[in-house]
């Protein structure tokens, strides 16, 4: 099991994400040594006790277990092909958001490599890092997983899914997805709201409460769907769920409908195939199967 005394972890990338990944370690006592391609950006975590690498090959040599939190999937390549043999019988942890299939291709790259590969994704922003609610995401090698997660809950809850390079991801993406929709949803509110001389703060206080008791019924929606029945009692039906009247008083507000209208037509699309009388969670067939 890894610990603080016999770890010694090179960081690749020093954007705010990535120092703070970086910083959390040094605080904890492991041994690291930082790179970026600018070299100013280690000064404060050197100032913390972190060793700078001049290169990326001289942090690599610096240690066994390399993380990558590097700007995207080319860059994670540019920096890291050329260092490939520097890598072999290393451990790497990549960091980068990548998409699922981007994932996948770099399990591959690095298990022909002959390097052991662990693919994060993270559920935070730079200062929650080490703090409640921060959530890191995993996938890939289980060994690498277990032997580091003591380190790894430093950044925050360590999940693992699996050795499927991608599931992380994938997770990460399909979580984001609900949270920039919920965010729209919201803003779309305080902007229908507004020419009443509502404020944008008086909204919100009204809207965190009751969004945060309608994520209840998620499990209520998990159920139908994984039953695969959607005409089962206790649902609120299709034809109930028409936003109409949403899209009228939007547009009466003078605004844009297109974020309800989004939902409008997936609905709809139900509807006109003859599933009106059935749940609101059928929409997922919508999503599911584009028209």
């Amino acid at each position: 099991m890894a610990t603080s005394n016999n770890v010694q972890v090179s960081v690749l990338g020093l954007g705010a994400m990535g120092s703070a990944l970086a910083s959390a370690l040094v605080k904890a006592g492991y041994a690291t040594t930082v790179w970026n391609r600018s070299p100013r950006k280690a000064d404060a975590l050197v100032a913390q006790g972190a060793q700078a690498a001049a290169t990326a090959g001289d942090a690599i040599r610096a240690s066994g277990l390399v993380i990558a939190c590097l700007l995207d999937h080319a860059s994670v390549h540019e920096v890291l092909d050329p260092l490939s043999p520097e890598l072999a019988g290393r451990t790497l942890i990549n960091v980068t958001t990548t998409s699922p299939a981007q994932s996948r291709e770099l399990a591959a790259w690095a298990a022909q490599a002959q390097i052991a590969y662990l693919d994060g994704g993270i559920m935070a922003v730079p200062h929650m890092i080490g703090r409640p609610g921060s959530s890191i995401l995993y996938s890939g090698s289980a060994d690498v997983f277990h032997q580091y997660k003591p380190m790894l809950d430093l950044w925050g809850t360590s999940t693992y899914f699996g050795d499927d390079a991608g599931l992380a991801s994938l997770y990460d993406l399909a979580l984001l997805a609900g949270m920039y929709v919920m965010f729209a949803g919201f803003l779309h509110g305080a902007a229908m709201v507004a020419p009443a001389g509502v404020t944008a703060g008086e909204f919100a206080a009204m809207a965190a409460p009751w969004l945060t008791a309608m994520t209840g019924g998620f499990e209520g929606f998990a159920a139908v769907i994984d039953g695969g029945d959607y005409t089962v009692e206790g649902q609120q039906s299709l034809e109930f769920s028409d936003l109409g009247h949403l899209l009228a008083a939007s547009s009466d507000q003078g605004i844009s409908t297109e974020v309800v209208a989004m939902v409008q037509r997936l609905v709809q699309r139900q509807i006109d195939a003859g599933h009106g009388k059935e749940g609101f969670a059928r929409i997922i067939e919508s999503i599911k199967q584009p028209g």
